[in-house]
């Protein structure tokens, strides 16, 4: 083909960029907007400086500086006006930042519940001169407020005043356990946070409460409470569902969710699946730049690049790490990456030597043995490795086998009962 030749697309392929590009603009629309059936969701607490407050206390690479300690402390200072909240930060971190002097802190905590006082205050009228319509707007002020500048057993008992009002919808009550359920994350409260999820999730499904919206964004918030409860199956299977569909960024960032759905689908779809789900994903492929180390993790797999994924996986380390979600099964995560690389590639050989696989992976003999023999010990393998010959063989369970050896015991356990019961009834 010349240099000065036009290439053209196939239909098809103008389709499938044409896709792409809607699915860009589509996606581009919903960040920064968060959702709820008939306002805007609350923006506090903040989900995303809770990300930041992670990364500083847990000194996520390349966020342990002065520089990044005093943007969030100033952030709670400036933006939330949350003196709480400034106190125990700076407790935990050990320091003194200087951004509020201890009279600022007492000056702002005055000032505060005064505003709570004028707050309640305003319910108390709405009660006396207004309608039911109107006290529950007041007390959503209420607990609003207390959320963004009050500790977290102010803001969960204003929500709870707000949840106890005689004639509030069901619709609104999921709002406010959903908001809750962001309180109790925010502090780190993983029990209450489940307890207010799984009560908005029943008041939706049972007490017919949900509309489509609050039942999509229900998913969100279950997904990732399964995912912080190291439950991924379930995790993954909510979170693909609600990729086309997120619009709730009070919870989590658009790219912070689909790094969440990928990572936990990767453990879990067939490779067809991956492929068509994850890899050629729109949604997805929308926001791929934002995070290159888990998509190359992805491809490399898919491609049985087992070389590239391992390099990958030192690179999407740092990634979990830094996230609340991810971090508190960092061992687990990394583990099971490496279980899934090793499955794939010994599915294709009934014998191989150690040496192959290490040049397959890039690592030497002795990185292969020390990780495999672990994963075979735990059960996690079916294979053997045979030292003296320097090879893995693999011990894939046949699978007419098994079912043979289930229908057997099964046809055991149904005789003996049988015969148990044709005693009884003799007697």
């Amino acid at each position: 083909m010349g240099d000065d030749e036009e290439v053209k697309m196939t239909s098809t392929e103008e389709e499938h960029v044409q896709a792409i590009a809607d699915a860009t603009d589509t996606t581009k629309s919903k960040l920064g907007q968060p959702s709820a059936s008939e306002e805007s969701a609350s923006p506090y607490p903040d989900m995303e400086l809770c990300q930041e407050i992670h990364k500083l206390t847990v000194k996520a690479q390349g966020y342990d500086t002065p520089e990044f300690r005093n943007k969030v402390l100033t952030t709670i200072c400036k933006d939330l006006e949350n003196p709480t909240l400034y106190e125990s930060l700076e407790h935990t971190l050990g320091v003194t930042s200087g951004i509020w002097g201890v009279p600022d802190i007492e000056a702002k905590k005055e000032y505060n519940s005064k505003k709570m006082e004028e707050l309640e205050a305003k319910v108390e009228e709405a009660k006396e001169s207004a309608g039911d319509m109107e006290v529950m707007d007041a007390r959503v002020t209420v607990a609003r407020f207390a959320a963004k500048a009050m500790s977290q057993e102010d803001a969960l008992a204003s929500y709870q005043k707000l949840l106890d009002l005689p004639k509030i919808s069901s619709g609104k009550k999921i709002d406010a356990m959903m908001e809750s359920a962001r309180v109790a994350s925010f502090y780190g409260d993983t029990k209450k946070t489940a307890g207010f999820i799984e009560s908005a999730h029943k008041l939706a499904t049972e007490g017919g409460g949900g509309d489509w919206d609050r039942r999509n964004r229900l998913k969100v918030y279950r997904g990732l409470q399964h995912l912080l409860e190291r439950d991924i199956k379930e995790a993954a299977a909510l979170l693909i569902d609600c990729i086309a569909t997120f619009s709730c960024n009070e919870i989590c960032s658009y790219q912070d969710f689909i790094v969440y759905a990928t990572l936990s689908n990767l453990l879990h779809l067939p490779r067809p699946q991956l492929k068509a789900k994850i890899l050629d994903g729109p949604e997805i492929l929308s926001v791929a730049t934002d995070f290159p180390a888990v998509i190359k993790l992805v491809k490399a797999l898919y491609d049985c690049d087992y070389k590239t994924y391992l390099h990958s996986m030192v690179e999407v380390e740092p990634i979990l790490h830094g996230d609340r979600y991810f971090q508190p099964h960092l061992a687990f995560w990394m583990r099971e990456l490496h279980i899934l690389a090793y499955k794939q590639f010994l599915e294709s050989y009934q014998s191989v030597t150690l040496q192959a696989m290490a040049i397959a992976f890039g690592v030497s003999e002795d990185f292969i043995d020390y990780h495999a023999s672990r994963f075979i010990a735990a059960g996690r393998l079916s294979a053997k490795i045979d030292k003296y010959g320097g090879v893995i063989l693999t011990n894939r369970p046949d699978l007419k086998n098994a079912q043979y050896r289930e229908t057997i015991q099964k046809g055991d356990l149904l005789l003996n009962r049988i015969q148990k019961l044709a005693r009884v009834v003799d007697l």
